[in-house]
């Protein structure tokens, strides 16, 4: 044999030895990148399922919060009907508002005693219709409506106190 053969014979042994060492590593590493992409796969996966997860709940929120806001405003506009209906109350209460009691036909009947032409309600020394004929007037002629009201029940320019007399 030559020398030419028995040097590719042993060359051919070593890189078969050194393939047959090399596989197991090789093979090793193969199932290693391989394991590395399925975890990667894998981590991915639940990743997007916890963002869907976290979309999903984030639109319950808002609708939650949406539904909170339409309740509270619900809730003021029942506090302000039933602040409505306590005024309401008390215009009753203190006759000014005896005008919705009282018909159109029924007027003759209730004449003295009804808010529209009753005495002083509210203590301020004037009727509904001096405070009707005010709305009309000048300063000037309120100053005189106001100064008449004082001289009436006792009044004094100074501060609206009773005078002693």
């Amino acid at each position: 044999m030559s020398t030419g053969v028995i040097v590719a014979i042993v060359v051919a042994a070593l890189l078969l030895l050194a393939l047959l060492v090399l596989l197991p590593r090789m093979r090793a590493k193969a199932n290693q990148k391989k394991a590395e992409r399925e975890l990667q796969s894998r981590r991915e996966r639940v990743a997007g399922e916890h963002r869907d997860a976290a979309l999903e709940r984030e639109r319950h929120a808002e609708m939650a919060e949406q539904k909170a806001r339409i309740a509270q405003q619900q809730a003021e506009k029942e506090r302000a009907e039933a602040q409505l209906q306590h005024e309401r109350a008390k215009l009753h209460d203190k006759g000014m508002a005896d005008d919705e009691l009282i018909a159109d036909h029924e007027h003759d009947r209730f004449a003295g005693v009804g808010g529209a032409g009753a005495a002083d309600r509210d203590g301020d020394g004037s009727t509904m219709d001096d405070r009707a004929r005010a709305e009309g007037s000048t300063d000037y002629e309120q100053g005189r409506i106001d100064e008449a009201r004082d001289e009436r029940f006792g009044r004094s320019e100074a501060g609206g106190q009773d005078r002693v007399r």
